[in-house]
Order: structure tokens, then sequence, then C-alpha cells
């Protein structure tokens, strides 16, 4: 065995762990994307309502604004780790095209930390604001008046999540970043479809 082989060997191994992680990872995403979207519906049916009855059967609504809300503000950051998964955010391919394989897995690699630093930070502080809105019992300002700490506890948990997903993404591309296409597992790009 040359010394190339041996060395790539552990590469592989941990790049096989860090993707079973991410699997596993996806598989909680899958189920969360479920309810994210019954959150959805669940929001249109509440706004239709809210119409009908506003318009139709002149009745006050005092609640329905909030709920809808409060399920599409669940539904967009508890899905965004299913999304960062599959690269699925706007991106910007001018670049991409120019570059080689290698230098766009670099970039994209390099794109992955910078994010990773900013949504950990946005997880924490919103985990804070979670946490003072449950130990105060802060509510909304509305005569309904429910919890903040609702919407603030799914805005932290889906923010925890992406930076989890973000992490596995700048592990296993700190993995492959040696590794030649052809080798072994397939690289991040052959995964995600090349966007960043």
């Amino acid at each position: 065995m040359s010394g190339a082989t041996v060395s790539a060997e552990p590469a592989v191994a941990r790049t096989r762990v860090l993707r079973r992680l991410d699997a596993l990872l996806q598989g909680v995403s899958r189920l969360l994307m479920i309810v994210c979207m019954l959150a959805l519906v669940g929001a249109a049916l509440v706004l239709s309502y809210s119409v009908f009855a506003r318009h139709v059967l002149k009745l006050a609504t005092d609640w329905q604004d909030e709920a809808a809300v409060f399920l599409l503000v669940g539904a967009t950051f508890v899905s965004a780790a299913h999304v960062q998964h599959l690269r699925g955010h706007i991106g910007i391919e001018a670049v991409t095209t120019l570059l080689s394989p290698r230098v766009n897995r670099v970039r994209r690699w390099l794109v992955d930390i910078v994010t990773f630093a900013f949504c950990g930070f946005f997880a924490w502080k919103s985990w804070t604001l979670f946490w003072e809105a449950y130990v105060d019992g802060q509510t909304s300002s509305s005569t309904w008046g429910p919890p903040l700490s609702i919407p603030y506890g799914l805005m932290a948990f889906g923010m925890t999540l992406l930076t989890v997903q973000l992490l596995l993404q700048v592990a296993i591309g700190t993995c492959e970043m040696g590794q030649t296409p052809g080798r072994g597992t397939p690289l991040a790009s052959d995964r995600t479809g090349g966007h960043a």
C-alpha cells in the first residue's frame, strides 16, 4: 500500500460516518417537513376562515392572524435544514460556471463555514429570546395574547437544526477536500446538484 492510499482511507471512513449522521439528520428533517407542510395548510385554512368570518359572517377575529404567523414562522425555520441539505436556497451561479470543480468545492466549503458561523450565532440568540420569553411569561400584545415562547422556540429549534446541518456539511467538505472525483465516496457536489 502506498502512503497516499493509507492516508486517504481514514478520510473516507470519516466521510462515511459523517454521511450516516447526515442521513440521520435528513430522516428527522423529512419527518419535520411533513409537519411543516401541514402547518402551511393549517395557516391557509386559518386565513381562509378569517376572511370568511370577517366578511361573510361579520364576526370579529382576533386570533387568526397570529395563529397563521406562528404556523408560518414554524414552517419556515423548521424546514430550513432540509432545504439546506438539498442546497435549495437561492444562489447565483454566474461564478460557479467559471470555476473548476475543485475550486468550486473550496468556494462552497468557505460559504458553508461563513453560513455556519452566522446561523450558529442566530441559533444562540434565538435560544436566549426563547428563554427570556419563557421565564418572563412574555405574551403578544393582541387580545388573544399567546406566549411569545412559541414562535421563539420554533425559531430556535429550526436554526439549531440548520446549524447542525451546516456543521455536517462543513465536516464532510473538510474530509472530501483532498479527495479527487471517482475515489471512494461521492463528493458533496454529486449529492447536492452543484448549487451553493
